[in-house]
């Protein structure tokens, strides 16, 4: 479809505004997202369908004509205007408390909490459509259009954004008590190796996840590396694993909560537990965030309270 002829005009106005008021074609073509030669083409265009020359080009400068001074003040207003109009434009849109929000987050956090929680966050958001990503903490948000994601772990080379601190969690290890009656509890790290292990390989490493611990005696970091009976690239299915007594796992206590509050699942090693993990919302930094991302942040933080765990019984 072609553009009218009117609105071109229109354009070919602006750029002329602009171009004035930046003082050069390259210029101008940066403040406005263009090139210098869509940016020449187009003064040259409104002077040629009017018959009339506005700047005086040389190789190291531009300067008006005086047509173009005669022009450019009715063309600066009409420049603010279009600006103003933008303006409010941005404004209506960032305040609206109803539309889509793309949401993303790790496959196995919305599974085991995120799609439970989802209807809460619906009802306290009735104006908005929410569509739910897989993310493992890679997806370019600018480019594929997503509005919050949820990230746990130290946010690096993660420029652009801002983070909502939405809590923390923590990683324990765990077996069912069935389990701990037939094999027994082990009482330090060390004897992790006479029990039956679970691994976790990190998908975008290949390499097997290191299990965490911090010494109660002097706050030692403790890194134990499973010899694992099994490996398996999702968390899900770890716990899912460990839920039939295959044997120990490491793993976020999101992942089974009721399991573990109801007893079927209980925590070994609880006094070795390292710090939690923080979880943050990260949206692009923008001028103007709408109302119904701030709304749903607030949901997600009240939503993650319920994603920690302070530990259960004995499990002897």
């Amino acid at each position: 479809m072609s553009t009218p002829a009117g609105f071109q005009r229109l354009v070919n106005l602006l750029h002329f505004a602009r171009v004035a008021d930046a003082g050069s074609f390259a210029e101008a073509a940066r403040r406005a997202g263009t090139t210098t030669s869509a940016m020449s083409k187009s003064v040259s265009r409104f002077e040629q369908a009017h018959g009339v020359r506005l700047l005086h080009r040389t190789t190291h400068a531009i300067s008006l004509t005086s047509e173009g001074e005669r022009l450019l003040e009715g063309a600066r207003d009409l420049l603010r205007e279009v600006e103003r109009l933008e303006a409010t434009l941005e404004h209506t849109s960032a305040s609206g408390s109803g539309g889509r929000v793309r949401l993303s987050a790790p496959a196995p956090l919305i599974r085991a909490r995120i799609a439970r929680q989802v209807p809460m966050l619906l009802r306290a958001n009735p104006d908005i459509e929410l569509e739910l990503r897989i993310d493992d903490g890679t997806l370019d948000l600018a480019a594929e259009g997503i509005d919050i994601g949820i990230r746990y772990g130290p946010l690096t080379g993660q420029l652009g954004l801002v983070a909502t601190p939405l809590g923390s969690f923590p990683w324990i290890l765990c077996a069912t008590r069935r389990y701990v009656e037939l094999v027994g509890a082990p009482e330090t790290p060390a004897d992790l190796f006479h029990h039956k292990q679970i691994g976790l390989r990190e998908v975008r490493s290949g390499r097997l996840m290191p299990w965490q611990f911090t010494d109660p005696a002097d706050g030692t970091p403790v890194r134990h590396l499973p010899k694992p009976r099994l490996v398996v690239e999702d968390l899900g299915a770890i716990w899912s694993l460990m839920r039939s007594g295959v044997g120990l796992a490491w793993l976020p206590a999101w992942l089974g909560l009721r399991d573990l509050r109801e007893g079927r699942v209980v925590e070994l090693l609880r006094d070795w537990r390292v710090a939690e993990t923080a979880i943050y919302g990260v949206r692009l930094e923008r001028r103007h965030t709408p109302q119904r991302i701030r709304s749903l942040l607030d949901g997600l933080r009240d939503a993650a309270k319920q994603w920690s765990y302070g530990g259960n019984a004995s499990p002897q």
